[in-house]
């Protein structure tokens, strides 16, 4: 009775011959591999295999994998244990598990393979517990079992947990192949654990694994990850071939230790050499841009995302989101997403909330998140800690207030110190001063230098000298090393001419060989990007700049601007500290784009560092004497000034 039902499922043309019928069911068509051949299936139990490997994609071919099933138990053949283990490794690669399982019980006669089949199908649906557990009775493991544990923990970010089963399997006298010593590059790659990765690199020199793409990427990675980035490089080099893959290391290296160029330049030479970006490539570039605020760039790599194929995706879809907005076009994050097929994406909606933060749109953030609940989506501690940002940098106090108690009530989070941090400076900026270091002293999670550091640029702010003196020193207690410290605390003092202190913070700073950070600004022009340095005079056009910036500076005096001479920290004539205040970093970079880009074209300028209030007040004048809009990206948010005004309300 089964053949005329299969017969029907199935009716397709004859296969000729057995080398066709397996060449069939490799490629997924099972109708024209079983049509006709029913009679050497039913012969040759083992043909089952290859009509199980074709059922293995993953929820489209359930029902047909079923069906097969059925087949197979009628026929006889499930008892066999080999056809047992292709089924087992049907169901796990179709994720039902609780059919894989139920075949796995019902085997009277397991072997190694059953229990690896079995232990990879709960990790690749994300079951590690099962997985362990299993790994746990089994009798006779293998190489293959051992590296599937490894991957699994490696997968889950338990990186530790991954590196103790490698040495677990090492005194069992098991010697790793290149699949259990890339996995184990991984977990040292995200422990940092440059010391054991090099033991390893020695270990895999020795076994004649250097040149595997496996292990050689994962090499790289490893030591990219560590900060080794010409290390990391160099283990490219050995490889016979580029790929992709090797690439994509080298890029994401480049990257993720804050050298977006050099990200950006090897994404060219990937281009040049014929390889073609997939969808890991285009997120590391996008944000690269990202951070470099290169729009030009960015602009570029979204059309060739689209062109490839792969814009539509998720990951490229936020990135392209995030891109937009930290390069100052919060209306094309918004085009992004409004666009987006993906609409129950927790982390869209959560980039295009941050998006709305940055840019100081407060309210528009608030009406995101609405509509996000409304429509379903349970929102994360990360979109709580982007609406907070949001409310902050909108001066939005019972706004933030009610979010922060809903953080907790409703939805059940415990508050991070992030979540904490946003709510002190928030509460600091709208001059609530008392009310936010009662919070820091009541918090239950540990304070930091950071939520310190909060408070105490709100004290400035509102020149709360009394405050200023007390979290300054609490400031040192928990974070003697950091230079942000030391300048703000420097700042306090040289804002009321207190010389003597600022020479002793000084000091100490030098003592401890602790150096600040200079102020760097970044603007793109006709796709370069173009940097200047505070104080700076060494750029090709650096004679032009300094007369366009003289040139606007008695333009806005006479239209009313005053430098404010009080956030130069050195003990200086009047004349002096204008001077210093006319070549800070963002000064230098707006002369430039305005002497080189066309009139009325807009400004767009990052910056490493908070933008100083003379700059900000220097910056809405500016905005009126060229008619343009500047874009300003800070280390804090975005300011867009236009007419004379800044989008922040000053709340920065």
């Amino acid at each position: 009775m089964a053949k005329p039902l299969l017969t029907k499922l199935f009716f397709s043309p004859t296969p000729k011959s057995r080398e066709e019928f397996i060449n069939l069911c490799s490629k997924g068509f099972l109708r024209q591999a079983l049509h006709g051949f029913l009679p050497e299936v039913f012969a040759d139990p083992n043909l089952f295999s290859h009509l199980l490997k074709g059922c293995c994609n993953p929820y489209e071919s359930l029902p047909r994998g079923q069906q097969l099933h059925g087949f197979i138990i009628t026929s006889g053949a499930a008892a066999d244990r080999f056809t047992a283990n292709h089924l087992l490794h049907m169901y796990s690669n179709l994720r039902d598990l609780p059919s894989a399982a139920a075949i796995f019980a019902g085997m009277p006669r397991k072997n190694v393979m059953s229990y690896n089949i079995l232990i990879g199908g709960f990790i690749q649906n994300d079951d590690l517990r099962s997985a362990r557990q299993l790994f746990d009775v089994m009798l006779d493991r293998n190489i293959a079992t051992w590296n599937a544990m490894v991957t699994g923990y490696t997968h889950f970010g338990f990186n530790e947990e991954g590196l103790a089963f490698m040495v677990r399997m090492r005194r069992e006298g098991l010697r790793p192949d290149e699949f259990s010593l890339a996995s184990a590059l991984r977990c040292c790659a995200g422990l940092k654990l440059l010391a054991i990765g090099q033991q390893i690199h020695g270990f895999l020199i020795l076994s004649g694994f250097e040149a595997d793409i496996c292990v050689g990427s994962s090499l790289s990675h490893m030591y990219m990850n560590c900060g080794r980035l010409h290390e990391g490089e160099r283990a490219l080099k050995v490889m016979p071939a580029h790929t992709v893959i090797s690439c994509n290391t080298v890029i994401a290296g480049r990257s993720q230790n804050g050298d977006h160029e050099g990200a950006l330049r090897h994404f060219t030479l990937m281009k040049t050499a014929g390889l073609e970006p997939d969808q890991v490539t285009f997120v590391t570039v996008i944000t690269s841009c990202s951070e470099l605020s290169a729009i030009t760039q960015g602009q570029q790599a979204h059309a060739q995302a689209t062109k490839a194929g792969v814009d539509s995706s998720t990951p490229i879809t936020s990135s392209l989101v995030s891109m937009y907005s930290k390069c100052g076009s919060l209306q094309d994050s918004i085009k992004i997403f409004d666009e987006s097929s993906e609409e129950s994406d927790l982390i869209l909606w959560s980039s295009m909330i941050a998006a709305y933060g940055f840019h100081g749109n407060g309210r528009g953030a608030i009406q995101l998140f609405e509509k996000m609940v409304h429509r379903g989506i349970e929102p994360s501690e990360i979109t709580f800690l982007s609406l907070l940002y949001a409310c902050c940098h909108s001066g939005l106090k019972d706004e933030g207030l009610h979010y922060f108690e809903l953080l907790s009530k409703k939805y059940g989070f415990e508050p991070s110190l992030k979540h904490y941090t946003c709510m002190v400076d928030l509460l600091g900026r709208v001059g609530c001063l008392d009310e936010a270091e009662s919070m820091i002293k009541s918090m239950p999670v540990e304070e930091d230098g950071v939520i310190w550091k909060t408070l105490l640029s709100a004290c400035k702010i509102h020149r709360n000298s009394e405050m200023m003196e007390r979290v300054a020193e609490r400031i040192l207690e928990l974070d003697p090393g950091d230079s942000a410290s030391y300048i703000l605390i420097s700042n306090i003092r040289a804002s009321e001419a207190r010389w003597s202190e600022v020479s002793e913070v000084r000091s100490s700073m030098r003592e401890r060989k602790v150096r600040k950070e200079p102020g760097v600004s970044w603007t793109e022009v006709k796709g370069r990007v173009h940097q200047f340095s505070t104080g700076q005079r060494s750029h090709p056009r650096q004679g032009e700049i300094d007369v366009c910036l003289w040139e606007m500076m008695s333009r806005m005096r006479e239209m009313g601007y005053v430098p404010d001479t009080v956030v130069v920290l050195h003990d200086m004539e009047d004349e002096e500290k204008e001077c210093s205040l006319a070549h800070h970093s963002e000064k230098l970079a707006i002369a430039f784009a305005i002497i080189s880009l066309p009139r009325g074209a807009p400004i767009r300028i990052m910056k490493n560092l908070r933008v100083c209030d003379d700059c900000h007040s220097a910056i809405k004048f500016i905005s009126k004497i060229s008619d343009r809009e500047i874009v300003v990206r800070d280390v804090s948010r975005f300011h867009h000034f236009a007419n004379g005004g800044c989008s922040c309300g000053d709340h920065w």
